[in-house]
């Protein structure tokens, strides 16, 4: 026979209840209240990134000056070498030694990547986010697989610039690192995994633009990340980068599922204007399989 709770604790549950609910609210109020003040920062982020994206916005810097402020930073200069010997990246196979050198080789985009991608590294070990490593880890994943499906979308099916690809692909879950930075000060949002997740999915495209406003990116690649979930949008002319945004961050979600990949296919206009039905899909996912795990691989 079960215990029936009494009504002491059912009015500590209804409380509790409350009180997830106040602080789900609260936290909302001030993502908006972030958004709409117009200077979105990424807390914890390396004084590194902005250095970077700085001196490679700067017409007048030379590639001695980009190789001194990424050498500033020795794990950073040391993944960029790791990235241009990577298969993916260098099918060449002719070995890059120093960092002038991988510089030249991996191109503006690919140094931007880098510099993301050992940011998002640090922060993971950060004091103030101890404790959610699972998630981190969880959300790192998702965003290396994105934008290694990016960079084989655009290779591979478009025109599009597979290096910028693969940066919109990295940053697109920018805004759910954000939402998840500032989550970590109210700990009790993680109760409830479902409340977390709609407040993530209704605001980390807006914060990821903003974000990637206040660092400078291309407007291309802003907009491109603002839009790619969105599946009903409309375009003329060639596939572009919100195109392949839309379809790498698509089929990272559905990747082994081919009753989701199939009931995607009838509504994604993107997939459409790739001309991907789902035995195209599940071809391409085959054939690109192992240089998508060469890219995940050279992103770390």
């Amino acid at each position: 026979m079960h215990a029936q709770p009494s009504p002491t604790s059912s009015g500590d549950h209804v409380g509790q209840d409350g009180a997830e609910r106040d602080v789900a609210f609260t936290f909302v109020q001030a993502l908006a209240t972030e958004l709409s003040g117009g200077k979105v920062e990424l807390p914890g982020f390396p004084h590194i990134v902005m250095r970077v994206q700085r001196v490679l916005s700067d017409e007048k810097a030379d590639a001695a000056k980009v190789v001194r402020v990424i050498g500033s930073e020795p794990v950073l200069a040391t993944q960029l070498i790791r990235m241009a010997n990577s298969a993916a990246l260098n099918p060449s196979g002719a070995p890059v030694a120093d960092l002038r050198a991988a510089v030249t080789r991996v191109g503006v985009d690919t140094v931007r990547t880098a510099t993301i991608a050992f940011a998002m590294r640090q922060l993971r070990e950060a004091a103030t986010l101890r404790g959610l490593e699972m998630q981190l880890g969880v959300l790192w994943r998702r965003s290396v697989q994105v934008a290694s499906l990016c960079f084989t979308v655009a290779r591979r099916l478009t025109s599009v610039n597979a290096d910028t690809a693969l940066l919109a692909g990295l940053l697109q879950g920018i805004g759910r690192l954000y939402i998840l930075t500032r989550a970590s000060r109210h700990r009790s949002l993680f109760c409830d995994a479902a409340a977390y997740h709609a407040i993530e999915q209704d605001w980390h495209l807006s914060i990821a633009a903003a974000l990637l406003e206040n660092w400078g990116i291309a407007d291309e690649i802003v907009q491109a990340v603002h839009e790619s979930e969105n599946l009903e949008r409309e375009s003329r002319g060639a596939p572009g980068l919100a195109d392949v945004l839309v379809v790498g961050t698509l089929l990272s979600e559905v990747n082994a599922d081919t009753g989701a990949l199939a009931a995607q296919v009838q509504c994604a206009k993107p997939l459409q204007r790739l001309r991907l039905d789902q035995l195209a899909c599940e071809r391409f996912l085959a054939e690109s399989a192992q240089e998508v795990a060469a890219l995940r691989d050279a992103l770390g």
